[in-house]
């Protein structure tokens, strides 16, 4: 195939990547390309699944179990992301050495099945905090195929083409970060009472519904896996090597005799992108607790609220990655990315409270003398009314000035705009330093470093925020943003590309 019939970085967004300049199109071509979008579609309802339920763990974990404290939601949501680590390096071991279908079809089917168990947490007798624990470490399980899906646009893409369609793929998954919430912010409106399915013992309502469509979405994306996939993978200049995903040992042979992959660069980008899964975790972690403690919302308000926000920041993204195709074209890979860590730091330091004005209190905290009170609130289904603010057991509450809704907005936006932009570039600039072996167990440890954020992350702000208060909490942020912007900037000649550095040692 020639080196004009690949399209390049200047494709527009999500277009129809089959059209080729000279309107031929041989069937490697079609079918590889097929599959790249089957790659997308999977990207994007694994985005979906994660994102629809995001906004109401915490008060879904609050109605099915009232001795869970907003503590234990730090690792309700990182378990979702401690499942993923565990299973992605398998699954990327597993797709260097066998058709990428299978690792992705058992994630798929393990996926449904947790978010079925999630949406029946209610259902044991007991204890049903573990349970919700339980499924979504499962459904993070299941999210272990990101590596899969990343090493397969890797290895299916020429080097020219991967920006392009690194892009794309973070558009598709921007696209998911839109619509899970949207739909949850939609399903709010069924309440939590919901209707009840006595024939299966199901509990249809705002909390269970999107876990439900969540897991239809995967019985579809199975379907793609199995009937629409095909196997493919190129060299750097876009020419089919074979129908499978893996190179024969005596070409890996010639490959690591002619230059070694940087394990230097391969470390640091592991470990830039620790950090820029890190503090996006933190972020949609801390998003629900603090709106409800600073703008004093209720359950339902700060589901639909927070739903709405974090669709606005999709959509941003998506702009966001636009302007990345372009920007990285001209200036280069590194650039955007430190570029993007500086707009992700002004974020987190705009968030950092200040002024005269205090949030508002929930006193009946001390009065009562019970933390367990602020779990209780089950939006007046057994006729109490929901506390609004800053519960007192808080201490910080008292003398923390509070974060108002511009600022919150604000640094929302920044926040978006940044991790967009970092998170696309260094996953991209890191399938550029592997060069064109199989990626799939490396692409594993990258997802690894990312779900080892997301687990980390949650659990970091939960605690911090909750002993010592946004103030603390976002100024750590902004000093591990420091860190990686210094990481960054001191190992900047290295992060390349695998043919970059093969080109420097040929002329030494």
């Amino acid at each position: 195939m020639s080196q004009h019939d690949q399209p390049d970085e200047s494709t527009p967004l999500l277009v129809d990547d089959d059209a080729s300049s000279d309107g031929f199109q041989d069937a490697d071509y079609k079918s590889r390309w097929r599959s790249i979008r089957v790659m997308y579609f999977t990207m994007f309802l694994s985005s979906v699944g994660f994102t629809i339920v995001i906004t109401s763990l915490w008060p879904y974990l609050q109605q099915i179990d009232r001795a869970a404290d907003a503590s234990f939601l730090g690792w309700v949501v990182a378990a979702y992301s401690l499942g993923q680590m565990v299973a992605s390096p398998v699954f990327g071991l597993w797709s260097n050495h066998r058709p990428r279908r299978e690792p992705l079809a058992c994630s798929l089917l393990i996926n449904v099945a947790a978010n079925v168990y999630y949406a029946y947490g209610y259902l044991p007798p007991s204890e049903n905090r573990f349970h919700m624990l339980a499924a979504r470490t499962l459904v993070g399980f299941g999210a272990g195929n990101v590596a899969v899906v990343r090493s397969y646009v890797a290895g299916a893409t020429s080097l020219k083409e991967r920006t392009n369609a690194m892009a794309n793929m973070s558009a598709c998954q921007a696209l998911g970060f839109i619509l899970g919430p949207a739909l949850q912010a939609v399903l709010s409106f069924m309440g939590e009472s919901g209707v009840t399915l006595e024939v299966i013992g199901l509990r249809l309502n705002m909390y269970t519904a999107p876990a439900l469509l969540a897991a239809a979405f995967g019985v579809v994306n199975i379907l793609l896996v199995t009937l629409v996939l095909r196997e493919h993978f190129v060299d750097e200049e876009g020419r089919q090597l074979c129908a499978v995903n893996y190179i024969s040992d005596d070409q890996a042979e010639v490959q690591e005799a002619e230059v070694a992959i940087d394990q230097v660069a391969v470390l640091t980008s592991n470990l830039l992108f620790f950090l820029i899964m890190f503090i996006f975790a933190v972020f949609e972690t801390i998003a629900t607790p603090l709106s409800m403690d600073m703008f004093a919302w209720t359950r339902k308000e700060a589901v639909l609220y927070n739903g709405i926000i974090l669709s606005g920041i999709g959509l941003e993204s998506i702009a966001v990655f636009l302007l990345v195709k372009v920007v990285s074209q001209r200036i280069g890979d590194r650039p955007v990315l430190l570029g993007g860590l500086m707009v992700v730091f002004c974020g987190f330091f705009i968030l950092l409270p200040w002024g005269n004005h205090y949030p508002l209190i929930q006193w009946d905290d001390i009065q009562n003398n019970s933390v367990v009170n602020r779990t209780l609130w089950v939006g007046g289904s057994n006729g109490t009314v929901d506390p609004r603010g800053c519960p007192a057991v808080q201490t910080w509450c008292q003398y923390t000035p509070a974060i108002n809704l511009g600022q919150y907005l604000v640094a929302d936006s920044l926040i978006g705009a940044g991790y967009a932009a970092c998170n696309v570039m260094s996953y991209t600039l890191y399938s550029k330093i592997l060069g064109p072996k199989p990626q799939g167990a490396y692409m594993g440890w990258l997802t690894a470093s990312g779900s080892g954020a997301r687990t980390l992350g949650p659990v970091f702000v939960s605690y911090f925020y909750t002993s010592l208060g946004p103030r603390w909490a976002f100024s750590a942020i902004c000093g591990a943003v420091l860190v990686g912007i210094v990481l960054l900037a001191s190992l900047y000649r290295r992060l390349v590309a695998f043919s970059v550095r093969r080109e420097r040692a040929k002329n030494t």
